[in-house]
């Protein structure tokens, strides 16, 4: 199976150290758009006409992204006496250090993409095409982080995946403590401290 690698050089991940990056990957049309350039480099015009907007508005978010150094022009091309400028993403993937503090202060909040994943799925759930697990476990911060690592191998499996086929298929993954959620006291007779 090949990888869906973009027409286009990229690093494999960038971290997100400045609010300008944060505040640029945390508006919904600027992250479709990260979203499109997983697949190939593409115009302005190529992006507006995916996202039914006006071209001005997409102009202005791929601005944004490329001031934030999350987008940057890859190629041109002439077309009747004008430049096309072709854009990609720096990165295949970004990520928000947990509790980041730069010189200017912390980072502004990160989008949840919990939420993103709700507003997107729930149509797939209303037609009974929602496939979804919530587990939960009571592990160390260690294994947790051993954890991760191995569903982030999984997270660029599927961003490499060939593109195909008619439908988007949205990916949602989290990895969370929950603090106040209930647990079992040790069982009698094991000596073991809750």
């Amino acid at each position: 199976m090949a990888s869906n690698t973009p027409d286009y050089d990229l690093d494999e991940t960038i971290e997100l150290t400045t609010a300008a990056q944060v505040r640029a990957i945390s508006d919904p049309l600027r992250t479709t758009i990260l979203g499109l350039l997983h697949e190939r480099a593409a115009t302005v015009t190529e992006l507006a006409a995916a996202v039914k907007r006006p071209k001005s508005t997409v102009a202005h978010h791929v601005g944004v992204l490329a001031k934030a150094g999350l987008l940057r022009v890859v190629r041109t091309r002439r077309v009747r006496a004008i430049d096309e400028r072709y854009y990609g993403r720096t990165a295949r993937m970004f990520f928000v250090g947990v509790g980041r503090q730069t010189a200017d202060g912390p980072l502004p909040p990160d989008f949840n993409d919990f939420e993103v994943a709700a507003k997107e799925s729930a149509a797939a759930y209303e037609l009974g095409q929602l496939r979804g697990f919530i587990r939960r476990a009571r592990i160390s911060e260690e294994r947790a982080a051993e954890f991760w690592e191995r569903v982030e191998q999984v997270i660029h499996e599927f961003d490499t995946l060939p593109r195909s086929g008619e439908t988007v298929h949205g990916f949602a993954v989290g990895l969370y403590p929950i603090p106040d959620h209930p647990t079992l006291p040790p069982p009698p007779g094991t000596g073991e401290q809750g």
